[in-house]
């Protein structure tokens, strides 16, 4: 294994160790704990742009129910995997989709500008009016660490890939974490941990 894939799962097993304990501590105290229960931090402050060339920050979480998830355009299987399920999962929460918004940030902002991922994310076989977010390297990777979601380039040349977290993070209408909506749930078991969190938050 070589060194920056080491790297790379060692961030990933911490990631997901951070996680258990979010979940545990939202679990135990509701998903607005206070941070003395040892909720860990996940979200924050971002400044990128989206496909459509417009300035946005962490405000545009304000209001709506949000997955984020982190990918990139060139992604040969997690990422369109990924955007398929959620198409299927609004197609699940019926009217409630509307009161979700899905952000897909790209790890890869040097091939991935707000043409590219307006490109990508039209494609009818993905959830229609997912916002894609951009930025320059070092507020990708600002954005990147606010949300623990390890990312690192594998190869060189054009071809080259990024590994990177495949969780989505569904964070409430004020802008905080809620849980994790785990890569190997399918669309129906997503969908119904949705409409639990959009419950409890009544």
């Amino acid at each position: 294994m070589s060194r920056f894939r080491m790297i790379f799962a060692a961030g990933c097993l911490a990631l997901a160790a951070l996680l258990g304990v979010t979940v545990w501590t939202v679990t135990r105290h509701g998903a607005n704990a206070p941070a003395e229960t040892g909720q860990a931090a996940v979200g924050g402050p971002f400044q990128l742009v989206d496909q459509n060339g417009r300035p946005q920050t962490e405000a545009l979480l304000k209001g709506k129910w949000t997955a984020v998830f982190f990918g990139f355009t060139y992604c040969p299987d997690v990422c369109p995997t990924t955007l398929q399920t959620l198409a299927a999962v609004n197609d699940r929460l019926g009217p409630q989709a509307d009161k979700l918004q899905i952000l897909f940030v790209t790890v890869d902002p040097a091939r991935d500008t707000p043409a590219q991922l307006k490109a990508y994310l039209d494609s009818d076989a993905f959830p229609r009016g997912v916002i894609g977010l951009t930025g320059t390297p070092a507020q990708i990777d600002a954005a990147a660490k606010a949300y623990r979601a390890p990312y690192a380039k594998v190869g060189e040349g054009p071809d080259y890939l990024m590994e990177h977290s495949a969780y989505v993070y569904l964070m409430g209408p004020d802008g905080r974490f809620v849980r994790i909506l785990g890569h190997d749930l399918g669309p129906d078991e997503i969908a119904e941990q949705i409409k639990k969190a959009m419950r409890e938050q009544r």
